[in-house]
């Protein structure tokens, strides 16, 4: 009997990583869970029959606890971690803040992919998968995300840049830019817990996207025939015409 495909989900505990965890296990799948909120992801992987691993992508050893978990053949790797603290100007940016979205969203992404690749230049299926997730964040600035932006799009070239070394090898780079996702935990940490702050983001907007949606895109790109690779995909709702632009109040043909 053939033994499943194997894949790691950072960031698994919520939001689109706890939707693509259960995407990719639906697709067959074994999900290596990795959050630092142990009691979340123990629980789902308990649902979707995967392996839970407490790990904070930012801490080198438990990067290296989950590698060495992990094992030494890997399929697919999503780096899902990530995160934005605060909506202050530039002038007005807290270093301790851009620090730690710069720690988690690219730094854990290097940390994390040092230490699987490895295993996934042994995939079993032939050919690794690494899908690292920035925003459209990472493509265009926005007033007042100096500090979210710069790391995403410091994610974005580092993933262009990976795509560039690892080229001649069987390993696929691709990156998934969502717009506009309601979750339930990323505008509520954005807003230092203001619910109501977090809430007026979604406010009037017509069907914004949901975690389900992104984890499609994931899943399909780790779908893929051996040969294709997905360079990038920007998910947004329609209500979504750019950061700056976003329609509020139903949808309707003028």
């Amino acid at each position: 009997m053939t033994s499943p495909r194997v894949a790691v989900v950072t960031g698994a505990s919520s939001g689109i990583g706890a939707a693509t965890a259960r995407t990719l296990a639906a697709e067959g799948f074994h999900v290596v869970c990795a959050a630092r909120r142990t009691e979340r992801i123990e629980t789902l992987a308990a649902e979707i029959g995967g392996t839970a691993v407490t790990c904070d992508v930012t801490d080198t050893g438990a990067v290296a606890e989950l590698a060495e978990a992990v094992g030494p053949h890997l399929d697919v790797l999503v780096n899902n971690a990530g995160g934005a603290v605060g909506l202050e100007a530039v002038v007005d940016g807290d270093p301790a803040d851009w620090r730690r979205m710069y720690d988690i969203n690219v730094i854990g992404t290097l940390n994390v992919t040092r230490a699987l690749i490895g295993a996934l230049r042994s995939a079993p299926s032939g050919t690794g998968t690494i899908v690292n997730i920035s925003s459209t964040a990472g493509h265009r600035a926005y007033e007042g995300g100096g500090g979210y932006t710069a790391a995403k799009h410091a994610l974005t070239v580092m993933t262009e840049t990976l795509r560039l070394e690892l080229n001649g090898e069987p390993i696929r780079v691709s990156e998934v830019a969502p717009g506009m996702v309601h979750t339930e935990e990323f505008s509520l940490t954005r807003f230092r817990g203001d619910q109501d702050r977090a809430d007026q983001v979604y406010a009037g907007v017509d069907q914004p996207l949901l975690a389900s949606d992104i984890a499609d895109a994931i899943a399909w790109i780790a779908t893929r025939p051996a040969h294709v690779n997905v360079d990038l995909i920007v998910v947004k709702p329609v209500a979504q015409a750019a950061a700056h632009k976003v329609a509020k109040g139903p949808l309707t043909p003028r």
